[in-house]
């Protein structure tokens, strides 16, 4: 029976969300709600004939900490659901970003530095929450009929270690000697946790509960031991993602990182993040240690780095400095060498760690947001990184840094951008440079295409090929896409796709020249946007005698895998007419229609032009941050033409709620723009664009 009834509140749980921390949750039937205080009493009177948590405990099976936790926290949740309901006039549970903004300040929560009134509300109604699901959790484990029996047979099929614990076929116990020693003792918990990983056995029930009971006893030194067997713990990945979580329910997480205590239960109330800071550090280790298990790129590195521990903290430290004014790149350096004094790691550890959360943004924000064919770009950032090992440990904390943000961020386009990166990086800190492989490329396609009677002019085109282009581009396409545009007269466009299954991606490339009409970027943009497409990149590339090879890109939201060959047809005839007829682009929604009052409870970012003249030796990089709309794209890169401009290369991204616009760009001459006055004048018309567009939708 109690199987049955914890099987129906899984289902009901994985239909309401998997995790406590959903931040737009169900009060009553996501983890740690009204639900789950109902199934403690359901099983407690299934299996004991008691329902009532005081019952429980007066019967002596349910503590008297966890009575007094569970009734503040069934106070707390129904005051909420009272005010949601009371407000809706009819039966609501769900406290979306709207009513927790508003219930907030019906609450009294005055905010305090760093962090909002509506995230103070959040971490009470998610530290309530938390305790629920683990109380209840650790009851249901206590509860099964087998768990006594299991561990009164388990000494007969199990081996001791040391004197102080059992490990058996499924589980490590602690003997009556080990649970004596675990008693308010961080180094013998620490010490049981290790053991666990090592022998990859789940903490048994009865020795779990009594470390519970014993936790809030445990001094906040951490000795020498301590530190040991925590870095043991850390080093490696069987079941750390697990016991990390175990250890941060007991509160021993925040007595080795006291940063622990200011992250708990901390809402990042924005788009971008799916999950409380505490949560999204827990999985960033988890999303590491899964890719002991990939097959691809990632998990070919993560299992090649030698001391994993050093990775494993800083995914656990890496956004402890949110919630503050100052930057938390900036702060998390500082808890990294706070952490690393605890730990009592050597120098050079811990200037690794210090490095890895300084700069646990830094890759992302090159792959995503600048042109990583760019040997100047490539060679800053492997002197900044210095060796290929802390290379690869930056590399694969930025992968589980973007896949524990939530569900599908880190997409098969992303890692492999991301992987690129990596690559090109490793052949720079190995003394071989990128500008190499596209000379090689350049050269093998001049020597596929050098005969025949066409000769001279693909000479000519192969030569005025960028290295972007050609880095980006294998040999074999290079050649099929000037043989393509060899025929192409002036007045006419020649539009070609190719879905690329490994990142779930359709490239769209169109030719034409120059001459065909004004602006071809941007009318681009505008016949990508009109068909619903996501664009994820855009390299445009102008060649000999004004022929123009455009490349996008992009992602069709319409379609899961690869589209109908109508549909990128169809997207083909749109990217065409955009370029030969006048009629102007029309946008639809490309995420559906949104809930308004919801979106302006989100904290809004506001909007930014930022110019780059450092970057780059030949372009001027803009990056524009700007709210979600449609016809964005369309709206900034019509404004740059306007400006008389010439893009180079775009690309789209997202942080936080922002849109990130990244375009690289030089004047009708083809220089970068110097001139701090028409730089202003440029941030002052993209401003008063993005301007217009907030205000017209």
């Amino acid at each position: 029976m109690i199987g049955d009834i914890e099987e129906s509140r899984e289902d009901e749980r994985t239909q309401f969300g998997e995790t406590v921390y959903l931040l737009e949750p169900n009060i009553k039937r996501s983890p740690g709600g009204l639900r789950d205080m109902q199934l403690l009493r359901w099983v407690g009177f299934a299996r004991y004939r008691v329902a009532d948590p005081n019952s429980l405990q007066l019967a002596g099976l349910l503590p008297k900490e966890d009575e007094t936790t569970l009734r503040r926290a069934q106070e707390f949740l129904l005051r909420v659901r009272n005010e949601l309901q009371f407000h809706a006039g009819k039966a609501h549970d769900v406290l979306d970003r709207a009513e927790q903004v508003r219930i907030a300040g019906v609450f009294g929560y005055a905010g305090a530095n760093g962090i909002l009134p509506v995230e103070q509300f959040m971490r009470e109604y998610f530290r309530n929450t938390d305790a629920v699901r683990h109380i209840v959790s650790r009851f249901l484990e206590g509860a099964r009929p087998w768990v006594k029996l299991a561990e009164a047979i388990a000494p007969l099929f199990s081996h001791q270690v040391e004197g102080d614990f059992r490990v058996g076929p499924t589980r490590i116990s602690a003997t009556k000697r080990g649970l004596t020693k675990l008693q308010g003792d961080l180094a013998q918990v620490l010490r049981l946790a290790d053991l666990s990983n090592m022998y990859n056995k789940k903490i048994a029930h009865g020795t779990w509960e009594a470390v519970y009971r014993a936790a809030p006893k445990m001094p906040d030194l951490v000795t020498r031991e301590s530190a040991e067997r925590f870095l043991s713990v850390l080093s490696q990945p069987a079941r750390l993602g697990e016991l990390l979580r175990d250890l941060h329910e007991l509160g021993v997480l925040e007595r080795l990182i006291p940063a622990f205590t200011h992250a708990r239960s901390l809402l990042q109330f924005n788009e971008y993040h799916k999950f409380t800071v505490d949560e999204h550090c827990l999985r960033a280790v988890e999303a590491a240690t899964g890719f002991a298990d990939d097959p691809g790129g990632v998990g070919s590195v993560y299992r090649s780095i030698k001391e994993k521990r050093t990775l494993h903290l800083a995914l656990l430290i890496h956004d402890l400095g949110k919630g503050f004014v100052e930057d938390h790149s900036e702060v998390g350096a500082r808890i990294a060498e706070e952490t690393a004094r605890r730990l009592r790691l050597p120098t050079r550890e811990a200037e690794t760690l210090r490095f890895l959360v300084l700069k646990h943004l830094v890759m992302s924000h090159l792959a995503f947001r600048r042109d990583t064919s760019d040997d100047q770009v490539i060679v800053r950032f492997a002197v900044e990184v210095g060796s290929s090992e802390v290379l690869r440990m930056l590399y694969v904390l930025t992968c589980a840094d973007l896949a524990a943000v939530g569900p599908g961020v880190l997409n098969s386009w992303k890692g492999e951008v991301l992987h690129d990166l990596y690559r090109r990086t490793l052949r720079h800190l190995s003394g071989d440079s990128p500008s190499l492989v596209a000379d090689e490329r350049r050269a093998k396609a001049q020597a596929q295409l050098a005969n025949g009677p066409f000769a001279e002019w693909f000479e000519r085109e192969v030569a005025a090929l960028p290295s972007s282009y050609l880095l980006n581009t294998p040999t074999a396409q290079i050649v099929d896409e000037l043989q393509r545009l060899q025929t192409l007269r002036h007045g006419e466009v020649t539009v070609w796709h190719r879905y690329l299954p490994e990142t779930s991606t359709i490239e769209y490339a169109v030719g034409t020249y120059e001459d065909i009409t004004p602006g071809v970027f941007h009318k681009l943009t505008g016949g990508l946007t009109s068909a619903g497409l996501q664009i994820l990149s855009a390299d445009i590339n102008t060649l000999a005698d004004g022929l123009v090879l455009d490349r996008f890109h992009v992602q069709d939201p319409d379609f899961v895998g690869e589209p109908p060959a109508a549909r990128m047809e169809e997207v083909d005839e749109r990217l065409r007419q955009a370029l030969i007829s006048s009629q102007p682009p029309s946008f639809r929604r490309l995420w559906g229609s949104r809930n308004n009052k919801a979106k302006e409870a989100l904290q809004q970012l506001p909007m930014q032009v930022r110019v780059d003249n450092s970057t780059s030796d030949r372009f001027t990089v803009i990056d524009v941050f700007a709210s979600d709309k449609m016809g964005l794209l369309y709206t900034i890169s019509r404004a740059l033409f306007d400006l008389e401009l010439s893009v180079s290369l775009a690309k789209i991204g997202t942080y936080l709620d922002q849109v990130v616009d990244v375009f690289y760009v030089t004047d009708q001459h083809g220089a970068k723009i110097e001139s701090e006055e028409r730089l202003e004048r440029i941030r002052n018309h993209l401003m008063e664009a993005l301007g217009k567009l907030e205000t017209s939708t």
